[in-house]
């Protein structure tokens, strides 16, 4: 199985994580300025930028810093902040932490009442449950997150002030102290993240009950009950499965606007800020995490899908 299915893969893999650094090394190089001018300001003069990009390694070749930067990185070492001099590894490892904790909320939480809303859209398929929850989806397919969280914010910290309408904890926060201010973030990206998962798991749903063997179990007398549990939820599952692996790369990769609008110190906050400072050091880092956990996710959603379905396991055996 490892050699049929798993190391094809892994080799894109690889492939997908340098082309997507390469990708953003080059873009950033096209961004006017670096990290020098951004440190000494408009006002420097020519010698003092000359002399920091210098310092900073800036005045080589891009073909041989990136040369550099990926051997490297490839023992470990993903460099220094151009901007504060230390490893950058720290504070994209807290960054990363914040992130995922905010993730794991969304995905415990959203994902799970994602995968039952969808399941009960399905299975009351053109009758009012269907309608409301397949209303709500198309919003939240529709409207841009940050309508949402604003929204959010307007209702649940000004008209009705439950939760901060931003976070106030600094970038070396711990999750106890960010957890006041992570209901209105995590509500946001959940209204995004599910509505898609939503949809798919209706039409799973919708698919698998009009096929042929739903209709031979009804006709063998199995329960409705029995019938959902056993067999239309697991064939329901795998199409979804692909969607919620796509959702989770996007909440570990660092959701920018939601993370922007309410000052969450996670990734895409990170980003933002090392895009700003030409922090390229950073950038790659942050950008190297994202592909991980976009081809991981993809892999294993992948892997999951085989498991649970014999003909993907033994494709000869189903013909």
């Amino acid at each position: 199985m490892f050699t049929r299915f798993v190391a094809p893969r892994l080799g894109w893999a690889i492939a997908t994580i340098v082309l997507s650094t390469v990708l953003v090394f080059s873009a950033m190089q096209a961004l006017p300025g670096d990290a020098a001018t951004q440190i000494l300001g408009q006002n420097a003069t020519p010698e003092a930028v000359a002399t920091l990009r210098r310092q900073l390694g800036l005045d080589q070749a891009p073909v041989a810093r990136f040369v550099t930067w990926l051997g490297h990185a490839l023992t470990g070492n993903f460099g220094t902040s151009l901007v504060s001099g230390q490893a950058v590894g720290p504070e994209v490892g807290r960054a990363l932490l914040n992130t995922s904790f905010l993730a794991g909320v969304t995905i415990l939480v959203g994902f799970s009442l994602a995968m039952v809303l969808g399941l009960v859209a399905g299975l009351f398929r053109d009758r009012w449950p269907d309608a409301l929850i397949s209303t709500v989806a198309l919003v939240g397919m529709s409207v841009p997150e940050f309508i949402v969280a604003t929204l959010l914010v307007l209702a649940f910290s000004i008209t009705i002030p439950l939760f901060p309408a931003v976070v106030v904890a600094g970038q070396n926060a711990t999750i106890g102290q960010l957890l006041p201010s992570m209901p209105l973030p995590a509500l946001s990206l959940m209204f995004v993240a599910a509505a898609y998962i939503i949809r798919m798991m209706r039409t799973s749903v919708i698919d698998v009950m009009e096929s042929d063997f739903v209709h031979t179990a009804r006709l063998k007398g199995i329960t409705t009950g029995r019938l959902v549990i056993r067999h239309v939820v697991p064939s329901a599952v795998l199409p979804t499965l692909n969607v919620v692996a796509m959702n989770i790369a996007w909440l570990i990769g660092g959701v920018v606007v939601v993370e922007s609008i309410f000052n969450y110190p996670g990734m895409g906050s990170l980003m933002i800020r090392s895009v700003q400072s030409r922090d390229l050091p950073t950038i790659l880092l942050i950008t190297v995490i994202g592909a991980v956990t976009f081809v991981a996710c993809n892999l294993l959603a992948d892997l999951a899908a085989t498991f649970l379905n014999p003909r993907l396991r033994y494709p000869r055996n189903s013909k």
